[in-house]
C-alpha cells in the first residue's frame, strides 16, 4: 500500500469519526439551544437586534462608523434593557451608552413636566436685570423681598438669581458707583476742566472753566493762550475768595494740575478727587459743560482774541447762568432771577389777557431769552 493511499484511509476514517461524533453531540446541542431558546430567547433576539445594529454602522463607512443619531440611541438604550449589554457593545463605550440613558430620561422629564410651573414673564425677567445692574449691594434675597414687598411679586431667591446678569470676570465691583457717589454728594463737589478754541489767526486758547455739579452753575471761567499750575491756582483763588460749604473737587489728571496745586487747594478746604485714568465719564457733569458750551457757542463764533472770547464768554455765561433751562434740573435754571419761575397759567395754553411776551437777544441774535411782562 502507497504513503498516499495510507494518509487517504487516515483522512477518510477521521472524517467518518468526526461525523458520528457530530451525531453523537448533536441531541445534546440540539437540546441545550431549544433550553436556551426557551429560557432566554428575548435577550437572545434583542443582543442579536443591538449587534447587527452596531454591525450596520461599520458598514456605512469601511474605516469608522458615522455619528450615532438620536434613533439609533433610543434604541440602544431600549435594547438595553433586554439583556446584559456591556459585554454586546462594540460602537460605542458602556459610559457613552449610559449618558444616552439620562439624556432620554431628561427628554421624557420635561415633556412630563410641561405642563408644571408658568415660566417668569419678559417683563419681570427685565424688571430683575434691572434691579440688579442698579443696587450692584443686592443679592437675590434682597431683591426678591422688595418684588414680595413692595411689587407683590412671589419669587423664590433661586428664581430671581436665575435672571440677574451675569457678573464679569476678574475683579468685581465692591462699593458704590462712581456717578452714585457724585450724586449722593452733589451739594458739596464742584468740578473743573480745560477746554480749547481757535482764533481767526489759527492761535489756540485755553478756556478754564469751574462748574457746581449740583445747580449746574459755572462758578468761573476764564482764557489763557499759556496755562500753567500758578495760573490755575489763581483761578481758583478768585473763585473761592472767601468761606464756601464745598468739601470736594474733581479734575482729571493733566500735568497742569500739580501736586502743588493740589496741596493749594487743600489748604482752601477742598478734598481733591482725581479721576481715573483714561476716563472722561468720571468728570462727566464737567465735560457736558463743555460740550454745551462748544455746541451752543464756540461753533458759531470766531474768536479773534483773548479779550474778544473771554467777552463773548461772559455773555453766554450769563445766559447760561440765569436764561437757559436745564432738562436735568427738572427743567429749570441753575441761578434763576426773582421772577422766574413764573406761575402756570390757568389755561394751559393761553396767556392771559392784556399780557406780552418779552425778547432779549443773546449773542447778536444766536439764541434769545424770553420773559412775560403782565403789566402790558
Amino acid at each position: 500500500m502507497g504513503h498516499s493511499s495510507k494518509s487517504a484511509l487516515v483522512r477518510n476514517l477521521c472524517a467518518t469519526g468526526g461525523a458520528l461524533l457530530d451525531l453523537a453531540v448533536l441531541p445534546f446541542s440540539f437540546a441545550f439551544r431549544f433550553v436556551r431558546f426557551l429560557g432566554d430567547h428575548q435577550a437572545l433576539v434583542a443582543e442579536n437586534l443591538a449587534l447587527r445594529r452596531q454591525l450596520g454602522q461599520f458598514l456605512e463607512r469601511e474605516k469608522r462608523p458615522k455619528r450615532a443619531s438620536n434613533a439609533t440611541r433610543l434604541v440602544m438604550v431600549l435594547l438595553s434593557r433586554l439583556f446584559d449589554w456591556k459585554d454586546a457593545l462594540v460602537i460605542v463605550k458602556p459610559e457613552t451608552l449610559i449618558r444616552w440613558h439620562r439624556q432620554g430620561f431628561k427628554l421624557l422629564w420635561r415633556w412630563k413636566s410641561r405642563g408644571g410651573r408658568p415660566p417668569t414673564g419678559a417683563d419681570l425677567r427685565r424688571r430683575i436685570a434691572e434691579m440688579a445692574r442698579d443696587n450692584p449691594l443686592w443679592g437675590e434675597e434682597r431683591i426678591a423681598a422688595e418684588l414680595l414687598l413692595k411689587l407683590g411679586l412671589r419669587l423664590s431667591p433661586r428664581t430671581v438669581r436665575k435672571y440677574m446678569p451675569k457678573k464679569p470676570k476678574g475683579r468685581q465691583r465692591t462699593g458704590q458707583r462712581w456717578s452714585t457717589f457724585v450724586r449722593n454728594h452733589a451739594k458739596e463737589i464742584i468740578a473743573c476742566d480745560f477746554m480749547t478754541a481757535v482764533t481767526a489767526r489759527f492761535q489756540f486758547l485755553y478756556i478754564f472753566v469751574v462748574v457746581e455739579i449740583e445747580s449746574r452753575r459755572i462758578l468761573h471761567f476764564n482764557v489763557t493762550s499759556h496755562p500753567s499750575a500758578e495760573w490755575t491756582i489763581q483761578q481758583f483763588r478768585e473763585t473761592f475768595p472767601w468761606e464756601h460749604d464745598y468739601r470736594w473737587l474733581i479734575h482729571d489728571r493733566d500735568s497742569i494740575f500739580s501736586e502743588a496745586l493740589d496741596e493749594s487747594v487743600e489748604a482752601m478746604d477742598l478734598k481733591v478727587l482725581k479721576t481715573p485714568r483714561r476716563a472722561p465719564r468720571a468728570n462727566a457733569f464737567c465735560e457736558r459743560v463743555n460740550g454745551t458750551i462748544r455746541r451752543e457757542c464756540l461753533d458759531h463764533v470766531i474768536p479773534l482774541g483773548e479779550r474778544h472770547l473771554r467777552r463773548i464768554l461772559r455773555e453766554w455765561v450769563e445766559h447760561y447762568n440765569r436764561g437757559r433751562p436745564h432738562s436735568s434740573l427738572g427743567p429749570g435754571l441753575p441761578d434763576p432771577p426773582a421772577d422766574l419761575p413764573v406761575p402756570l397759567q390757568p389755561e394751559r395754553h393761553q396767556l392771559p389777557d392784556g399780557a406780552r411776551v418779552d425778547r432779549k437777544p443773546v449773542l447778536g441774535g444766536l439764541h434769545h431769552e424770553y420773559r412775560l411782562d403782565l403789566a402790558a
